[in-house]
């Protein structure tokens, strides 16, 4: 970096030189300022690479020795106190670690499966007070609040589960039936976010983008000026906390493979179960908004005559048409498994045959889905019985955004089961959502609204 700075030094006392004289620059003198100049280029670039390269260094020597402190601060001193250098043997230095770092197990805080650390909480709650093992991966003086097992200690406490354990959850969450996946996700580490929403409610000329104009001009004539409008759109953050019992028969008894698979299906099906019912019908006081009800929404009213309680296939046809078709390559079908029986028997009419109008699971290359319109018919429980609003949504969820504060955050604890022998196990999991747009949109051509979300009006 030294022969860099000197040698950008003597590039600028040359230009100076240069640019001191008196009169005009002659022909050389200029030639030579622009292959200085051009030199003067490659050195600072070549600066700028040597300082950033520093800077990863140096933060890469940073973590290294931040995690082998914290590795060896974790141990405990005969006298209960921390160790600290004077405490280690001599010549070993402790910024350097014994053997290379074991990044899973560092997640796992050493604990082989979610169920051996389950059994250990029991273990520490049945002693009222922290193992041995468990001071050696928690600080008994920072986080005795959260460890929960000591006397004095309010139900609120609960050992903070490993974070592998807890990415699990979040995993599950993310497995492709579940409707979170299909979403425009942002994590955020504030208790809200806000973002600039385009304001287009119509894609009439002048209207698009929220006022953007284009003209034909011929040469020389100027056109008219616009510019979008935007709105601005905000998520704030809603609490999502899930509880779970596990009895002291179950900790002590079972395989603890078997109670990790246990817990985590509680947890993750639970999660997953609330976040499919807000991201269909949240209310949006307290939750996400969901979009059943959401503003944008396009409902499409039954058909003259149609009995109550059934879905034809002029319902679906009209669906699909108000779905706005820059969204159809991602939109599914959201269904109540009380609406399969009648799309199983549906078709269009074609002389004195039909044509299926919905295809089953397998019926097309063994598809997964059945499919209705060539997109994907997902049932889910959260979906309106059959005949009610919401009972079939048509919905390109791309456009549906949600903010998590990462994943669920997990602990455990003995003290709120106590009086029924149950350890307490609860996952709090922080989202807000609702869809990008504000309104329904007017086409450029037609009159019927279209939008990213349709529903089908109730037929009672």
């Amino acid at each position: 970096m030294d022969k860099l700075l000197k040698e950008l030094s003597d590039i600028d006392a040359k230009i100076d030189a240069i640019l001191a004289g008196d009169g005009a620059l002659t022909v050389e003198q200029k030639a030579e300022l622009t292959q200085l100049e051009a030199s003067r280029t490659q050195v600072e670039e070549k600066i700028d690479l040597a300082k950033k390269a520093q800077v990863r260094a140096d933060q890469r020597a940073q973590l290294q020795a931040d995690a082998d402190r914290a590795r060896v601060a974790a141990r405990r001193a005969p006298a209960g106190g921390r160790l600290t250098d004077t405490d280690l043997p001599a010549g070993v230095n402790p910024t350097v670690p014994a053997a290379p770092r074991d990044l899973v197990a560092e997640q796992r805080l050493g604990f082989a499966s979610f169920g051996e650390f389950a059994s250990e909480i029991r273990r520490a709650g049945m002693m009222k007070a922290p193992t041995p093992r468990l001071l050696q991966v928690y600080d008994a003086k920072e986080h005795a609040a959260v460890i929960g097992m000591n006397e004095g200690i309010s139900s609120e406490g609960g050992a903070l589960v490993p974070p592998e354990f807890s990415a699990k959850i979040m995993q599950r969450l993310y497995a492709q039936e579940n409707l979170l996946s299909r979403c425009d996700q942002y994590t955020i580490q504030t208790d809200s976010i806000t973002f600039p929403r385009n304001a287009e409610t119509s894609r009439a000329s002048g209207s698009r983008f929220g006022g953007v104009r284009t003209y034909w001009r011929g040469e020389g004539t100027a056109p008219t000026a616009t510019k979008p409008g935007y709105g601005k759109f905000t998520l704030n953050l809603h609490k999502l906390i899930a509880l779970a019992g596990a009895t002291d028969e179950l900790l002590r008894d079972a395989n603890a493979a078997v109670l990790e698979q246990t817990l985590f299906n509680v947890f993750s099906e639970e999660i997953n179960f609330e976040v499919n019912a807000a991201i269909v019908a949240g209310t949006g006081s307290g939750q996400p908004i969901g979009i059943k009800d959401a503003a944008c929404a396009v409902s499409v009213a039954k058909e003259t005559g149609q009995a109550a309680a059934t879905i034809n296939a002029q319902n679906i046809v009209k669906m699909w048409s108000r779905m706005w078709a820059g969204c159809r390559r991602n939109a599914v079908w959201l269904v109540n498994q009380d609406v399969e029986p009648q799309l199983n028997l549906m078709s269009f009419g074609l002389g004195t045959a039909g044509v299926m109008l919905y295809m089953p699971p397998g019926g097309l290359s063994a598809a997964p889905y059945a499919t209705l319109m060539g997109r994907p018919v997902i049932p889910v429980e959260q979906a309106e019985t059959l005949g009610t609003k919401g009972d079939v949504i048509l919905a390109d969820l791309s456009h549906y955004a949600v903010a998590m504060q990462g994943g669920p955050q997990t602990a455990v604890s003995m003290h709120l089961y106590f009086d029924t022998d149950q350890m307490a196990f609860r996952a709090t999991f922080r989202i807000d959502g609702a869809p990008w747009w504000t309104s329904a949109l007017t086409p450029y051509k037609g009159s019927a609204t279209q939008s990213c979300i349709v529903t089908l009006a109730t037929r009672a």
